[in-house]
């Protein structure tokens, strides 16, 4: 464009979601798609360096330089790095299939959810047990005495006095704004009127419960009593609407976090955060998606904001600091110090959320930088404080967090595991959406795959519950070797040598939605088992640290979005959850969800949550030397010690070889 030109304004539309903006010429290609609220994979948060935001320019021209992440064909055919690319003219962009963000996984995952809480898919035993229904937040319908001149005591007193007799309230605080609108609302409707009152938690049983007149309503509003349940996850947000009165949630729905666009893990966005309005756009991206999840929500039941009294959300520290607005910096830098471990309750107004102004949101308690809320939400609502069985709680992802103990003490760690188990780090991943390879299997001895994909849908990649179950199978199948390297001398054209080494194709480039060969590649392989080998390294790490053995668990919970997919055959034949029988794990799904639902209707589990926040011990795995030893010692398939998988070992022993290219068996 010409020097002096006034014309600064550019149009930007992107296909195939058929959605415009207007953006400053010279914008950001990936900035533009977020504000217009078109998902776009960027997992490194925009620096350029993963590759995985590649669009299509269809007309119109960008400025971008060169990166060793697009092919000298793709550069040639327009593809280019979203992060990377400045915005010109006027633009047509068209995103391809692998740099998508599409929604089949989230109505799937809501219908899981579903399914999980009617018992529909499996063991959901591992729940909270004998909580009061006696949600914090309560409605209080009261007939008061108009004022005489015999009794003319202060509309505050009237109120109190009222709800001292009506309802048992013998003591309650009073928020600033029902006493400025105290006036005009008993007159309004007669002296007849709602009060809603919240009582926040406490420390211990001894402390005094004062609860607090938050609203003040004209007539009775008792029937449209609502709260609103969060788990605030890094790859996507749920939410569910509450009947107080009914104890039940009325409806649920789920959307990616926003956020995602700035990086796809909490290092990625810590790191974004400290550069200029990095902590504001975040905070903001996360506000943006629970609004639209509320807005959802509200549709689906026909109710309306000013209904909805109370909101709950847990997620890990480094969501809960960003939606409260305070800077992560010092989560990722030894020491590993957040802001704060307990967070008081915070006007939801404030931050930007659709609901009314008395609307207070209850952050759940984390324990340290990489244990959160969402674990302390998880283990409240499994009854882990409850029970005397002793348990194994694990929540399995980029960052895996893992408790074990019962009612009498617990132990906790963080396994920094990287992003495998999401897709991220391997040469076809990516996240689990329509067309990822979740299952697999393979025919002997003609070495052929079969792959099934979520939604039915041609492959367009591999997500990471299919990267475990690919993995398994060509272990079983002696593909490769329990090092993880392919047994190069098989009789098949599946195993060739790649760009990466040696590799094994999933799928014919005919077969895809990309057009491309879908490939397994030693590197692949090696990445998994560095994952799995932290999850399990911490396991043994805990377990050794009490004086336990994995075999005395007497029950695991696998929680979280990754770990409802997971096969539990598969994931101990890889040497990710240990070699125990099979009936002792347990499926509970979205743990922190449950938990956030479960305190918005019981305040002794409100307390519960402060509870066990406070019992629980936090190991800091970076620190262990044991760790280390136990890493390295679980880098192997299923492990270097074939004694911490006897029925696993003894299996692969007795399964048959394949024959080779010779002719002879290996």
């Amino acid at each position: 464009m010409n020097k002096g030109t006034t014309y600064k304004k550019v149009k930007v539309h992107f296909q195939p979601d058929n959605v415009g903006i207007v953006v400053e010429r010279g914008a950001s290609l990936l900035q533009a798609a977020i504000d217009a609220g078109v998902h776009i994979t960027a997992s490194c948060g925009g620096v350029g360096v993963c590759g995985t935001c590649k669009v299509l320019i269809e007309k119109g021209d960008v400025e971008s330089s060169r990166s060793e992440k697009l092919s000298p064909e793709e550069w040639k055919q327009g593809i280019r790095q979203a992060c990377q690319s400045r915005v010109l003219t006027d633009l047509l962009v068209s995103i391809p299939v692998e740099s998508r963000l599409e929604t089949v996984v989230v109505s799937r995952e809501i219908e899981r959810a579903t399914k999980m809480a009617t018992g529909g898919a499996g063991p959901a035993e591992a729940i909270a047990t004998g909580w009061r229904f006696k949600p914090p937040l309560n409605k209080c319908y009261i007939e008061l005495p108009p004022p005489t001149l015999v009794d003319n005591i202060s509309d505050l007193s009237r109120l109190l006095r009222g709800l001292k007799k009506q309802c048992s309230l013998n003591y309650a605080g009073v928020d600033p704004d029902v006493v400025r609108k105290l006036p005009r609302v008993l007159r309004s409707k007669k002296y007849r009127v709602t009060a809603t009152t919240l009582v926040k938690a406490v420390k211990t049983k001894a402390d005094k419960r004062k609860p607090t007149i938050i609203n003040l309503e004209p007539g009775n509003t008792g029937q449209k009593h609502f709260s609103l349940a969060f788990d605030i996850g890094t790859t996507t947000v749920c939410g569910q609407l509450l009947d107080l009165n009914r104890g039940k949630a009325i409806a649920e729905a789920m959307a990616y976090n926003r956020q995602i666009g700035y990086g796809a893990d909490v290092i990625t966005r810590i790191a974004f955060c400290q550069g200029p309005g990095g902590l504001k756009k975040l905070q903001q991206a996360v506000v943006v998606t629970i609004n639209q999840i509320i807005d959802e929500l509200l549709a689906q039941s026909q109710t309306e904001a000013k209904d909805i009294g109370h909101l709950t959300i847990a997620g890990n520290t480094t969501m809960t600091h960003i939606l409260l607005g305070i800077n992560p910096k010092y989560i990722r830098l030894a020491p590993y110090t957040p802001a704060a471990s307990f967070f008081p309750p915070v006007m939801a107004h404030s931050l930007g959320l659709n609901v009314a102004k008395h609307v207070h949101l209850f952050p759940f308690p984390s324990v340290a930088s990489y244990v959160g809320g969402d674990i302390i939400s998880g283990v409240v609502a499994a009854g882990i404080h409850q029970r005397k069985k002793l348990t194994l709680y694990m929540d399995i992802g980029t960052n895996g967090e893992i408790v074990i103990g019962n009612s009498d003490w617990m132990v906790t760690a963080a396994c920094s595991a990287g992003p495998a188990f999401e897709g991220g780090g391997i040469k076809h991943g990516m996240i689990a959406t329509a067309g990822a390879i979740e299952d697999f299997d393979i025919s002997l001895p003609d070495l052929n795959p079969e792959v099934h994909t979520i939604g039915g849908a041609k492959p367009k990649g591999i997500c990471g519950s299919g990267l475990l179950n690919i993995i398994a199978r060509l272990l079983e199948s002696k593909v490769i070797s329990q090092n993880g390297k392919f047994n190069t001398d098989l009789a098949t054209n599946r195993i060739r040598k790649g760009s990466d080494g040696y590799e094994y194709v999933l799928s014919r480039a005919g077969e895809t939605q990309t057009d491309k060969d879908i490939v397994i590649t030693e590197v692949d392989i090696d990445n998994l088992i560095r994952a799995k080998a932290a999850m399990y390294a911490g396991c043994r790490t805990l377990t050794e640290s009490v004086g336990i053995a994995c075999a005395d668990l007497e029950q695991v919970i696998i929680a979280g979005a990754f770990g409802s997919h997971i096969d539990i055959e598969k994931s101990i034949t890889i040497g990710l959850l240990p070699d125990i029988p099979r009936d002792r794990f347990i499926f509970v799904g979205n743990g922190s969800l449950t938990g956030s639902r479960l305190v918005s209707f019981s305040i002794d589990l409100l307390d519960d949550a402060r509870k066990v926040a406070m019992m629980m011990t936090n190991l800091e795995l970076s620190e262990s030397p044991d760790f280390m030893h136990h890493y390295v010692a679980a880098l192997f398939l299923p492990h270097t010690h074939a004694d911490e998988f006897p029925n696993v070992s003894k299996r692969l022993a007795g399964l048959a070889d394949i024959k080779t290219k010779g002719g002879l068996t290996v």
